[in-house]
């Protein structure tokens, strides 16, 4: 059998389409609303496209594509988050989890930190990055990454009286 050998583009749209749901997630998690997540993504995704002659390493692949969903999702929220007004009050709310207020809490303790030290909690726990990722799709420095790391999990430990670690 013959292994076919995916050209560079090829990489990047199937990238593209399995990695979805996983840019949905990190996109939604700085506008907080279905659709701007959406055009958060498509946006990301056309960019990346009409740059893909600009990534000269597949290798590094996911980091450039993360630092290009990083900068659309944080140009979005510096745009000043478009408010979208709520449907109109469900008759019978849903019944909460019951760790939904914990939850609430860390994630509005998140929103509270500056958008580098966000993107930094939010690649390394929500999308499982390794440090050294981190530091290439955000364009800093590893000792900087690790140092909003530390400095962002002491800040969240005192907002919200959990313990988080980095394991």
């Amino acid at each position: 059998m013959e292994q076919t050998i995916l050209s560079p583009h090829q990489q990047l749209v199937d990238y593209l389409v399995s990695g979805q749901a996983d840019f949905y997630r990190l996109a939604f998690s700085y506008v907080k609303n279905r659709d701007a997540a959406l055009d958060v993504v498509q946006e990301s995704i056309v960019k990346a496209l009409s740059k893909s002659d600009t990534l000269r390493e597949t290798a590094y692949l996911k980091t450039w594509f993360y630092r290009i969903l990083l900068n659309e999702s944080m140009n979005y929220f510096r745009r000043g988050r478009r408010l979208v007004p709520f449907p109109e009050q469900q008759e019978e709310p849903a019944a909460p989890d019951p760790d939904v207020g914990e939850r609430l809490d860390l994630y509005d303790a998140i929103d509270r930190l500056s958008l580098q030290e966000q993107a930094v909690i939010r690649l390394r726990f929500f999308e499982d990055m390794k440090l050294e990722e981190i530091a290439q799709a955000t364009g800093a420095n590893l000792n900087t990454v690790k140092s909003r790391l530390y400095k962002s999990l002491r800040k969240l430990r005192e907002w919200t009286g959990e313990e988080l670690s980095d394991e």
